[in-house]
């Protein structure tokens, strides 16, 4: 066990326990040199033990330090202190998804899209460098308040997997995810961490695991054998094309399931599209036992390869009589030797019997000093216990008990105390929800989370404590339950017909991962690029993913009239007009002998006032000049001369 304060390499100085798991243990620390925070994942002690499993684990981890995505949890560091092998990580303030869908179960189909799609951009980077995971599962993926996705424990996923499936109590946990060629002790691929994300998406959208058993053989044995029981049965508003998704990533046949992780990313991508909502069922191309058979094959090729390993070591044996013999006789030799260190020698000399002195009270240090001086050894970690009485770091008592005796050289554990039992409330609103947790949660006490809606127009802060179910001055104690209430920052929908133009929707629409689908009706009533009508009501909570559909006005289309010109039956000019535009008067046309009268349409004078509404042919109208010879012909008659079109 680390303790409290304890550094880790001179440099990772413990600061509390964040989790325990069956291959390690997971402490926050700061690292003094760059003075930050980081997370220390410590092998456990028995697998620290097996120098073939830390070379491997030393080395794979490495290699994974390499890896720089945005989904991955960085590595720092790996090495050894004082036999405690350790890797040194990104510190995220987050929550694993297990612990999310036990907190919620189901999550919505854009909330695994989203989380999918971050999962696998992780994976592909990983698989590029060819590094596979082979334990992927919800406890290995961390996500933040923001929503991001970090996968973890890159290093000892890979070194385990030649030692799986013999330790029991650590496979319970990665057997739900364990594809079908590794329960068949067949090595592991990338198409392995293609199956393991498979299951993981199916517990996402269901809030549960597909296969369960009472033991790892009988889960691994449902790997197998059972088909993936149907997502859309489970919950019908999933389409079949998420389904397809889960039961191509889910084959029992590597063959059937996605090539690399970026295929299945590129169809996540699209599986909500409005061409896939129809998408039937998909049928694989290969058998999907197959994978049973050639099993099969190689079974028997190892059970010939094991008789002739046992034929070889039978004709070994023989050799091996003489030393096995001489070693025997040795080992009767040492055990004589030992049997007289434990029970002839003890008998002949008593070890002094002390009286343990009454350290309460004391600080830590006085107590070690107290205790050694009179030939007791302490125990380096101590015992925390809550105290009413006794000073926080003071101690309370010891293990044996203050009065009791003891053999000169025994081990004291000295009980220390943290402090009163119960913690008195204070005002925690407005302060930084994350902050506060960490605080209560050292104390020993259960924060539990309350959202409450608002929009960003509230001018709240994202995570800051709106309101606490416990009064400030309460007393709480340890193990006790504190709700506190943040914001959850949300979205409306505006009235798009106030003030928004298409350009306006459609930037709303790119920064919060809305679908926007545009129809268009010509109008004048409205302003062009106006929103006539939309399908989500204002006010409405935006949900990534959504699908909003808007009618935009644009202006009529443009009548063009023609206006032509004519004199003497040729094309005197030729103007294109706008509906409803009145058209100028021409330059006046001449003819030699003739006066120009004007321009006639239909026999009538056009008024060029008039406004354009057809196609319109005007002609020139003339009057012929009279010579002087022809006015004293006719004295002084009036005029009678025809006029000339």
């Amino acid at each position: 066990m680390i303790a409290r304060g304890q550094k880790i390499n001179d440099r990772y100085q413990i600061i509390r326990t964040i989790g325990e798991g069956g291959m390690a243990n997971v402490y926050l620390a700061h690292d003094i040199i760059l003075d930050r925070d980081v997370a220390v994942k410590i092998l456990r002690g028995d697998l620290a033990g097996d120098e073939k499993f830390v070379r491997r684990f030393q080395r794979e981890a490495i290699a994974a330090s390499s890896l720089s995505h945005p989904n991955i949890v960085e590595m720092y560091d790996v090495g050894e202190d004082d036999g405690k092998y350790f890797i040194v990580m990104e510190y995220i303030e987050g929550r694993t998804l297990k612990s999310l869908i036990k907190r919620r179960g189901a999550l919505t189909l854009s909330e695994v899209i989203d989380i999918m799609l971050q999962l696998t951009s992780g994976l592909a980077c990983a698989h590029e460098s060819y590094i596979i995971h082979r334990d992927i599962k919800p406890q290995n993926v961390l996500i933040l308040d923001d929503g991001r996705v970090k996968i973890t424990d890159f290093g000892i996923a890979m070194a385990l997997n030649s030692n799986e499936l013999t330790q029991t109590n650590s496979v319970m946990g990665s057997v739900h995810y364990l594809p079908p060629e590794q329960a068949n002790g067949n090595g592991a691929t990338i198409k392995s961490d293609i199956y393991s994300t498979g299951i993981l998406m199916y517990e996402l959208l269901t809030g549960k695991i597909p296969f369960k058993g009472d033991n790892a053989v009988e889960i691994a044995i449902k790997q197998m054998k059972d088909p993936i029981p149907s997502v859309c049965e489970e919950n019908p508003e999933v389409p079949q094309s998420i389904e397809n998704i889960i039961l191509k990533a889910t084959a029992k046949n590597p063959k059937n399931r996605y090539d690399n992780v970026m295929e299945m990313h590129n169809d996540l991508k699209t599986a909500l599209d409005k061409n896939r909502r129809d998408e039937p069922k998909i049928v694989f191309q290969y058998p999907e036992y197959e994978i049973m058979e050639d099993t099969k094959k190689i079974s028997r090729v190892r059970q010939n390869e094991e008789k002739r390993t046992i034929e070889r070591e039978e004709k070994k044996e023989k050799k091996v009589n003489k030393v096995l013999l001489i070693t025997g006789i040795i080992a009767a030799i040492v055990a004589l030797i030992i049997a007289i260190v434990l029970f002839i020698l003890p008998s002949g000399t008593k070890t002094k019997e002390i009286e343990i002195p009454d350290v309460s009270g004391m600080t830590v240090e006085k107590a070690e000093k107290a205790l050694e001086k009179i030939g007791f050894n302490v125990k380096d970690e101590v015992t925390e216990k809550t105290s009413d009485t006794v000073k926080e770091g003071n101690v309370i008592e010891t293990s044996p008990k203050i009065g009791r005796t003891a053999k000169e050289g025994a081990t004291i554990t000295l009980i220390v105390s943290k402090g009163k039992n119960g913690y008195m409330i204070e005002n925690y609103v407005g302060q930084n929800y994350y902050t506060v947790k960490a605080t209560l949660e050292a104390n020993g006490f259960v924060v539990e989370l309350k959202e409450e809606e608002h929009t960003i127009d509230d001018g709240i802060e994202a995570n800051i404590v709106l309101s606490q179910d416990i009064e400030v001055g309460q007393e709480l104690k340890s193990g006790e339950t504190i709700t506190l209430t943040i914001p959850k920052i949300v979205t409306l929908y505006p009235d798009f017909s106030t003030n928004y133009t298409i350009e306006t929707v459609r930037t709303f629409c790119k920064q919060n991962g809305i679908t926007l689908e545009e129809s268009t009706v010509e109008t004048t009533s409205y302003t062009e690029g106006s929103i006539i009508s939309q399908t989500k009501a204002a006010g409405t909570v935006v949900e990534s993913g959504d699908t909003l559909k808007v009618v935009v006005a644009i202006a009529p289309a443009v009548k063009i009239y023609t206006v032509t010109f004519i004199s003497d039956n040729t094309t005197y000019k030729t103007v294109e007009v706008e509906e409803n535009t009145t058209v100028g008067q021409p330059t006046t046309p001449t003819k030699e002998g003739y006066k120009f009268l004007g321009w006639y349409n239909d026999g009538s004078s056009y008024n060029f006032s008039t406004k354009v509404t057809s196609n319109i042919t005007l002609n020139a109208k003339w009057e012929e000049i009279k010579s002087t010879n022809d006015k004293e012909n006719t004295g002084n008659k009036e005029s009678t001369d025809k006029v000339s079109e």
